[in-house]
């Protein structure tokens, strides 16, 4: 693939991403983001429901899924998307069921862990760490090539 056609195509990838976060409110009924906006601020007691923790499942596949597909136009290496696939799974496995916990059972004032944690679901972050990891591991085993 050209290069120039990759860049632009990872360039698009990453507005999608920020069109996901520019446009949460709009789209995404989370009533997370005006708890930690207003009372989580004020240590107010909030009880939550369970449809509620569908939207932070359904960014986290949605930024996933674009991540995913970035990875794979950087790279065209489908051990490299396998790879990424399972540390997002182990990632999700881990935290979403760490965050419905903190979120029905921690008081307010442990809800900052809640909020760190629900914004690991909700922001995509792994692509920060995945897309230059991957980049120096292919650049290290072109050195040994």
């Amino acid at each position: 693939m050209n290069p120039y056609l990759r860049m632009f195509l990872i360039g698009l990838l990453v507005a999608v991403l920020a069109l996901i976060r520019m446009y949460e409110y709009q789209y995404f009924y989370d009533p997370f983001m005006y708890f930690f906006e207003r009372a989580f601020q004020e240590q107010q007691e909030y009880h939550f429901t369970n449809l509620m923790f569908f939207n932070v499942f359904l960014r986290f596949l949605l930024n996933t899924l674009v991540s995913l597909t970035m990875l794979y136009v950087a790279f065209k290496n489908f051990g490299i998307i396998k790879f990424a696939a399972v540390i997002y799974a182990i990632f999700f496995i881990v935290l979403f069921p760490l965050f419905i916990y903190l979120m029905q059972n921690v008081t307010p004032e442990d809800y900052l862990a809640a909020f760190y944690v629900r914004r690991f679901l909700a922001h995509p972050v792994l692509i920060l760490i995945l897309l230059p990891a991957f980049y120096y591991y292919r650049l290290s085993q072109a050195e040994k090539g």
